[in-house]
């Protein structure tokens, strides 16, 4: 755990596993172009997987009052996310709409929110209902419409 209570990631543990799985496949892992390859790839995990260490209330610190009866929607909030059954990116747009019942959030944090809960190991599905529900509980708005439209790298 880091200084503030939370796990971070053991990017030494991953570029020991990125090394065992290229000689699993017959590389030479002291050939000049894959020297640095499990270190970039630790790297990689390390800023892909981010949002595992990362608590999604730091967004809601710009919360405000306001007697607002507007849809509020954010469209085409670019992401990406990895796919939990074969670590896979899978990239796409979201677009995230709150019908507000006294609190709106800034909407910048709701781009912030969907980037939380993307860099994790993920389902499309999954991601779609955590930042659907965490905006409902969080904002207590009217209701919450999240559409998630991704490409799926795992996919053939």
């Amino acid at each position: 755990m880091n200084d503030k209570g939370k796990t971070s990631v053991d990017t030494k543990r991953i570029e020991k596993a990125v090394t065992e799985i290229l000689l699993a496949v017959g590389e030479d892992t002291e050939r000049e172009r894959l020297k640095g390859t499990p270190g970039r790839v630790a790297r990689m995990y390390a800023e892909l997987l981010g949002g595992m260490q990362e608590d999604p209330k730091q967004h809601l610190r710009s919360v405000f009052t306001e007697n607002y009866d507007e849809i509020v929607l954010l469209r085409d909030i670019p992401f990406y996310s990895i796919c939990e059954h074969h670590l896979m990116p899978f990239i796409g747009s979201a677009h995230v709409a709150y019908l507000p019942s006294g609190s709106v959030l800034g909407v910048s944090k709701l781009a912030r929110i969907v980037d939380c809960f993307a860099r994790r190991l993920q389902t499309q599905e999954r991601l779609t209902y955590q930042i659907a529900d965490f905006i409902m509980n969080s904002l207590k708005p009217q209701g919450v419409a999240v559409v998630l439209k991704a490409s799926h790298s795992c996919m053939t």
